[in-house]
């Protein structure tokens, strides 16, 4: 969907609705992920709620939220730190690993973690 045909659908939304709630797709998945991971156990609703709200009471945040994800992703990557699921540096070599997999992919090919050519140094 182009971005011309996106705010078109935009302005077609239903009374009531403004938009839709994820700006990127990513967005969606940090939320799926959340979900899933609760879902499953690893944590309570308390225990998010309190790691989300640690994330965006941080004197960093914007005001206007527009790096709520983006807080929501770093409560997402503590959880999982501090449940013992994966670390601070595996999550860190796991986003290095998918950020060169997506330079070295051609553009408009699917990005694929296969396409990491390592790193390099």
């Amino acid at each position: 969907m182009s971005r011309r045909e996106a705010k078109s659908a935009t302005a077609t939304l239903p009374a009531g609705v403004d938009a839709p709630v994820f700006a990127e797709p990513w967005q969606a998945e940090a939320f799926a992920m959340t979900v899933a991971l609760h879902g499953n156990g690893l944590f309570s609703w308390s225990e998010w709620a309190d790691a989300l709200s640690a994330e965006v009471k941080q004197p960093d945040a914007a005001s206007d939220g527009h790096d709520y994800y983006e807080h929501w992703l770093a409560a997402l990557e503590n959880l999982l730190s501090a449940k013992g699921v994966a670390g601070k540096g595996d999550i860190d070599a796991l986003a290095a690993a998918w950020e060169r997999a997506a330079h070295a992919t051609p553009h408009g090919k699917p990005i694929l973690l296969e396409n990491d050519p390592g790193p390099t140094g």
